[in-house]
């Protein structure tokens, strides 16, 4: 390995380089990498002395060689593709002019934190260790697409992209991509798409108190994202689609304290996701649909008022709901779906409600249910729906039925007492009573021999009638609720 003129800099990590030292070129712990192109040569570093070092660098015996620069400007581009480093790169707090080429590398770890770049090509990366780019400010994309990392992603308080640059490739680009450990993106800020797609992380994603901005676009997208274990991102901030369509996630999905907008367009697409607990408590209502077609999802927790004006929730699996609120307080987000009425929808939200031990619950989400249904049916069967509603609620209120009843027992009874109907034989009638008269008007297959002994006239007739149909739709709506009722056991 020759390298001619070396820079002042240069000599520096030349000598450091066999023996695993660190060269520290700041003035100050407080430099900012970002005024990195007025360096002088006394903190300059070229490309190709790196890639040299790293490629074929002296090793002395009994020392482990590794590059540890800090405070570095490194000019010309960094070209390692394809290429087998057998020692940890650590280049922190370095501006780098043109963007590192990883392409298809093999490397122990590579840690570039706190570093100023215009973009970083590290797809399908080979790393044994961690990746960092913790804090980095990139302009450009970071194409880490189909890396293989042992250990973490570590890219927490990272400032991806230009605020406000036209829309163009992703920001972040882990898609396919497999993560040993942990994705750790506290504080990440990103400007453009932030791709999981296809990725499998090993742990959790942490997304805590990042800011996501793609605004008209998609913001982060996870589909077919596989975790180990949970997705955090409480407080985070998305402008634009999130989108985890088919993700597996076994533990949680947490989202609390979150703001979620894409106004006109989906803010959150969890459609065909299998999750073990689902967060937004504290969160912002969302702006946006919210599409959760055929998702499972064994606990959700989403306060009422953090739900859109549309959703999308066909098909939508659950076993429990947190907090437990009155159903009339569930049932709202029913009538805000996309596909109108969907049956399937109330009897989950009804399956919860008796999950949990109440079924009142349960039983207001069925008759909700039910005049929704009616909604549907022509003029004459929304007509007979009414009537079963109002005298027995479907069924689902049956002291309604004993509180008519008791209604037309009482007219009925005061009606007869007042004007006696005259027998037919008078001789062989019964003594007339007024109440037993009504129950037999009323009630169509008990007997107690009054009606048939008695013939009304006048509008005492026609008050007969009138008790006769009556109790004949009392009693078929009361045995169409015992019917419903035996079904639903």
């Amino acid at each position: 390995m020759e390298i001619t003129d070396p820079t002042p800099a240069e000599r520096r990590v030349l000598a450091a380089f066999p023996l695993g030292e660190g060269v520290d070129l700041r003035d100050g712990a407080d430099d900012d990498p970002a005024a990195g192109a007025a360096w002088g040569p006394e903190r300059t570093v070229r490309a190709e002395v790196l890639r040299a070092l790293l490629l074929d660098g002296p090793v002395r015996e009994g020392r482990i060689a590794g590059l540890k620069v800090t405070g570095a400007r490194v000019t010309g581009r960094l070209d390692l593709k394809y290429g087998t480093v057998a020692h940890p790169v650590r280049l922190r707090s370095c501006h780098f002019e043109e963007a590192p080429d990883l392409y298809g590398a093999q490397v122990r770890a590579l840690v570039l934190s706190d570093s100023v770049l215009p973009g970083l090509t590290a797809g399908t990366l080979r790393a044994e260790g961690v990746v960092r780019i913790s804090r980095c400010r990139v302009t450009g994309p970071v194409r880490l697409q189909g890396a293989r990392l042992s250990g973490a992603l570590f890219a927490d308080g990272a400032r991806l992209g230009v605020p406000g640059g036209a829309a163009g490739e992703p920001a972040l680009q882990l898609n396919h991509a497999e993560v040993g450990t942990d994705v750790w993106a506290v504080g990440l800020v990103t400007h453009g798409t932030v791709l999981l797609g296809g990725a499998t992380v090993g742990g959790q994603v942490n997304l805590n108190e990042a800011e996501l901005h793609a605004p008209g676009a998609t913001a982060l997208h996870a589909e077919t994202l596989v975790v180990g274990t949970d997705l955090h991102a409480m407080r985070l901030r998305a402008r634009g689609r999130v989108n985890l369509s088919g993700a597996r996630i076994p533990r949680q999905l947490e989202f609390a304290h979150a703001g979620l907008s894409n106004p006109g367009g989906q803010a959150l697409r969890l459609s065909s996701c299998v999750i073990g607990e689902l967060w937004l408590r504290g969160a912002a209502p969302v702006e946006g649909v919210v599409n959760m077609r055929r998702a499972q999802v064994d606990l959700l927790h989403v306060p009422p008022e953090v739900w859109p004006e549309r959703v999308s929730l066909d098909g939508l699996s659950y076993r429990a709901l947190t907090p437990h609120l009155p159903a009339e307080q569930r049932l709202p987000l029913l009538e805000r779906e996309a596909e109108g009425y969907l049956p399937y929808a109330y009897e989950q939200l009804a399956a919860a409600y008796r999950t949990a031990g109440d079924d009142a619950g349960a039983r207001t989400v069925q008759l909700a249910k039910l005049r929704r249904h009616r909604r549907t049916l022509p003029w004459y069967a929304r007509l007979w729906g009414h009537v079963q509603d109002a005298a027995v609620g479907y069924g689902f209120r049956p002291m309604r039925a004993a509180g008519w009843l008791l209604l037309l027992l009482c007219v009925g009874t005061l009606a007869f007492a007042l004007h006696h109907p005259p027998a037919l034989k008078p001789g062989e009638a019964p003594a007339f009573n007024p109440p037993f008269y009504t129950l037999d008007l009323l009630l169509p297959i008990i007997g107690f021999g009054q009606e048939g002994a008695f013939a009304p006239r006048g509008w005492y007739q026609w008050l007969s009638y009138l008790l006769i149909a009556t109790g004949w739709v009392l009693a078929t709506t009361i045995a169409a609720g015992i019917t419903r009722s035996l079904n639903r056991q």
